[in-house]
């Protein structure tokens, strides 16, 4: 069964900031980049996350993005060239969703100093710079997948 969900329409601006933080620039470059101030680029990142269903998070916006096609979705790389272990997997469709180390350990019954290495070693083994980049860094090795992040879309 395919789940069907309308594309939201992002503004260019909007597409802009949310792409230059999946590829884990921070805000203020982001905004640099761009021209704008970072207030102005933080308003156009919240705009797009209301679009893309109420996003709590850039994780979650960047994944939702991804997921809809709201944003161009990164070159594809080999899903063998990223080595993880299954517990380092378990945790990346949590960070896709914005949640903290506390309430991943807890949805994981898990200790929080077990996640919480876990995933500075996820971002390590993905070279990501930060979660926004992990997001994307994981989705272009098909470890973070469309059907994954439908299942949390509303």
């Amino acid at each position: 069964m395919t789940i069907s969900v309308a594309r939201p329409q992002l503004a260019p601006r909007e597409r802009q900031v949310l792409a230059g933080l999946a590829e884990g620039n921070t805000l203020g470059e982001v905004a640099s980049r761009l021209r704008l101030r970072e207030g102005t680029a933080r308003g156009y990142l919240d705009l797009a996350k209301s679009k893309l269903f109420g996003a709590r998070s850039t994780e979650s916006a960047i994944a939702t993005g991804y997921a809809v096609n709201a944003i161009t979705q990164p070159m594809p790389l080999p899903p063998e060239q990223l080595l993880l272990t299954p517990e380092q997997r378990a945790l990346v469709p949590f960070i896709a969703q914005g949640m903290s180390a506390a309430q991943m350990a807890a949805q994981l019954t898990r200790p929080l100093n077990a996640v919480r290495r876990d995933g500075r070693e996820l971002l390590a083994a993905a070279k990501a710079v930060n979660p926004a980049h992990l997001v994307t860094r994981t989705w272009q090795h098909q470890v973070l997948t469309e059907k994954q992040v439908m299942t949390w879309l509303p």
